[in-house]
């Protein structure tokens, strides 16, 4: 008997660390950089290809081609944009005279990033889609060129471009109504046994996929931001790989368990 799947399409836009061929020897940070900088097993986090009617994700590394940012600006008006040539503590992502030219940036964008929106956009109507996540992993402080700089940050991040209730902020739209991000975010609550350490819309409201999607189609996102913390035993993905991927798995049932629970409720 096959099981029923969830009307979810999960995205997992920053789990990937490949780098081109190309691009590597242009680089500054090594392997273990590219990994930190990155959403390192947010694939197996949230992992629920087999569950979902939709799932997408991709191997090409953030820090190459960032698609939860817009098209525009490019380097260098936008350093964290789309082509990023500084991190979030200000470490410069290429070498002195070689980051990417049009001509780089015109293939990268050809070969990872429109494909990536077309796919999400061609998954919605091909689909039995009914609400849609976008997933990530956050570090546990806020990194120096961030605006939480310092602070500590909450175990889970909801977040539909609106205010710390999930409503719609002036001269804004949300992405999903504030009552099914805060029925999320109890669900969170619950399956977790946490209080504050569950937030809405800080300090992270959604980025660039859920809020284009949601304009393109119409279809419910929230994006979701889990803690580092909770599957790397220090947050710096120090620990032995075998060792985080266990958590990982693990971590991956409580969420799905938040997520059918959730639904149960809404639909």
């Amino acid at each position: 008997m096959v099981k029923k799947r969830c009307p979810f399409l999960i995205s997992v836009p920053h789990g990937g660390t490949e780098v081109p061929e190309i691009i590597r020897p242009l680089l500054m940070l090594d392997e273990d950089e590219l990994h930190y900088y990155c959403d390192p097993d947010t694939r197996v986090v949230f992992g629920f290809r087999d569950r979902v009617v939709a799932y997408i994700d991709t191997p090409i590394s953030r820090m190459v081609v960032d698609l939860n940012r817009p098209p525009l600006p490019l380097p260098l008006r936008d350093p964290d944009g789309i082509i990023k040539v500084r991190t979030i503590d200000g470490r410069e992502v290429y070498r002195p005279g070689h980051v990417p030219d049009m001509h780089l940036i015109h293939s990268l964008l050809r070969t990872h990033y429109f494909p990536f929106h077309q796919h999400i956009d061609e998954l919605i109507d091909r689909q039995p889609v009914r609400i849609a996540f976008d997933c990530h992993s956050m570090l546990p402080f806020g990194s120096s060129l961030q605006k939480d700089a310092g602070k500590v940050r909450p175990l889970v991040c909801l977040g539909n471009n609106g205010d710390r209730q999930g409503r719609a902020r002036k001269g804004s739209i949300a992405t999903c109504s504030p009552e099914w991000i805060t029925l999320l975010a109890d669900s969170f609550r619950e399956e977790f046994s946490v209080g504050n350490e569950v937030a809405i819309n800080n300090p992270f409201s959604g980025g660039f996929i859920s809020n284009a999607h949601y304009w393109h189609k119409g279809i419910p996102w929230i994006q979701i931001e889990i803690n580092r913390s909770l599957y790397e035993p220090d947050g710096t993905c120090s620990h032995p790989d075998q060792q985080i991927q266990d958590r990982s798995i693990r971590l991956r049932e409580m969420i799905w368990n938040v997520l059918t629970a959730f639904w149960k409720q809404v639909w």
